[in-house]
């Protein structure tokens, strides 16, 4: 599958590059050769570090599903919540939420969900609880963008986890946003909350694997 690096990712990897590689230098130039065999495990070590660092940041060649009444996942990973909550930071009233936790494995790029207009964005400085954590969703740091169409209004929700401590965001209040466009990124594995209506209709159970751009979470 051809894939591509994320900008996002560009500084990161130059930098671990170059840490690799001196490492490397400094680890053929220290470790004696009668260690030979200690030598080979710390640059692969070193090497398996720089590949896991790429392919964090990859962004996997796809065909995205379009749907006009469907939800898109907007990251990849798993489907940890779905439930009704009241929604304290916008709606104030009951929502339907689908969240989806990402580990440092999965693709990290974030979709747009639907079509339409950004009429709200806001970050939130916060702690840093595993993403899998409940108390994450309102605890953490986070970003919420709300976008609106004819026919619904979500709420997309990234949150830090204890690793992912940056949270990337291009929302633009009042710009208009394709379905699968992209909506950010979030570093070292995270967590996606969507607030839905409440008639939508999940067609996802807790426990699956979803994919950003191409799994359906939900119907309105």
């Amino acid at each position: 599958m051809i894939m591509r690096i994320h900008k996002e990712g560009i500084p990161t990897i130059f930098i671990t590059t170059i840490l690799v590689g001196l490492l490397m230098v400094v680890s053929n130039k220290y470790i004696s050769t009668e260690w030979c065999t200690i030598k080979y495990i710390v640059d692969a070590l070193l090497v398996g570090c720089w590949l896991f660092i790429l392919s964090f940041f990859r962004i996997p060649n796809r065909t995205f599903h379009y749907g006009e009444n469907e939800i898109i996942s907007p990251a990849d990973g798993k489907v940890v919540v779905i439930e009704e909550v009241f929604d304290e930071e916008y709606f104030k009233e009951k929502r339907l939420q689908i969240s989806v936790f990402m580990s440092p494995a999965n693709v990290h790029v974030n979709r747009y969900p639907m079509d339409g207009e950004v009429i709200y964005s806001k970050y939130h400085p916060g702690k840093y609880l595993v993403a899998w954590d409940p108390k994450s969703s309102t605890d953490n740091e986070r970003h919420s963008i709300v976008v609106r169409n004819s026919k619904a209004t979500v709420l997309v929700k990234q949150i830090a986890g204890a690793l992912a401590r940056r949270i990337v965001n291009y929302a633009t209040v009042g710009s208009s946003v394709k379905q699968n466009a992209e909506l950010g990124f979030i570093k070292f594995g995270s967590r996606v909350d969507l607030l839905l209506p409440l008639n939508a209709k999940p067609e996802v159970n807790i426990g699956d694997t979803v994919m950003n751009g191409i799994s359906v979470l939900a119907t309105y």
